[in-house]
This record gives structure tokens, C-alpha cells and sequence, in this order.
């Protein structure tokens, strides 16, 4: 029994020193945060995925390049047409890496005012190949957490 007790205990030790920083650490040679990584690592194709909106407005693709004023990406959002009669809805994106190491977005559906705000944090164990964070929907105010995955890979990839 006390051998029991002690295995247990070790285990629980081992468990609260590993924390949840042993699972979030990056591989080696990958950014540990946003901050870390290279701008150039934005642009490329991406797959996003909405929780808590309509089948059809729950996954979109996504663009991105090099922004022509600043460092930082802009680019389109295409989500598919919520029936079969509509055409799919394609927005621009703007955006950046921010100080705090924060994925932050802009979207816009007329070109000139802002119809959604994107804030992601990079997640250390996918190389600069995946964020999550939050959309907020300007029309309603409502907010959905997102995952932005980059589709493809490049020769250094």
C-alpha cells in the first residue's frame, strides 16, 4: 500500500512540474510565439475553421500576402454560399503581428469598413503553421473562436 501511495504521488509530482507548458513548448527550430516569427511565414493559403456559426459560414479559405503599405498581410476570406442559388462571399484582410505577439486582422466585406476582427495567438507545437484565437463579427457584435491552419507547404517546410 505504501509503495502505492508513493507511485501516486510521484506521478501527481510529475504531473504538476510538467504543467501545461511542457505540452506548449515549441519544437526546436520553430517560433515559440508570433513574435518569433517571420512575416513572410503569413503568406501563403490557409483553411479557416469558425465554431458557433452556420455550416456554411464555418469554414472559409484564406489568402494572404504581402502588404504593400506596411509589414504586415493583407489578403481575401472566401466562404461558401449559404444556398445553392448564392455566390460565395470573398473579403479582404489586413493585418499584422501586433506588440503582445498577437495574429491581429482586420476583414472587410465593402473594402472600406471593418466587418470582422480576427485576434489569434500562434500555437507553439504547429511551427508557425496554426493559430487560434477569437472573430469577432462586427454586424452583431458576436464573437467565435477560430483555428486558422496554413494548407500549404513550402520547400523549407
Amino acid at each position: 500500500m505504501k509503495a502505492r501511495v508513493l507511485f501516486l504521488s510521484l506521478a501527481a509530482l510529475c504531473t504538476a512540474c510538467a504543467g501545461p507548458t511542457a505540452r506548449n513548448t515549441a519544437p526546436p527550430g520553430c517560433p515559440a510565439t508570433a513574435k518569433d516569427l517571420p512575416v513572410e511565414a503569413l503568406y501563403g493559403s490557409w483553411q479557416a475553421r469558425f465554431d458557433g456559426l452556420p455550416a456554411a459560414a464555418s469554414a472559409a479559405s484564406v489568402v494572404l500576402g504581402k502588404h504593400p503599405e506596411y509589414a504586415g498581410v493583407r489578403g481575401t476570406i472566401t466562404r461558401a454560399a449559404a444556398a445553392p442559388s448564392a455566390s460565395a462571399s470573398v473579403a479582404q484582410l489586413a493585418g499584422d503581428v501586433d506588440d503582445e505577439g498577437e495574429l491581429a486582422i482586420d476583414e472587410s466585406l465593402d473594402g472600406r469598413s471593418i466587418s470582422g476582427v480576427w485576434s489569434g495567438t500562434l500555437q507553439p507545437a504547429s511551427c508557425g503553421r496554426e493559430f487560434r484565437g477569437t472573430w469577432r463579427n462586427a454586424a452583431d457584435d458576436s464573437t467565435h473562436p477560430f483555428i486558422l491552419k496554413k494548407t500549404e507547404r513550402t520547400a523549407d517546410q
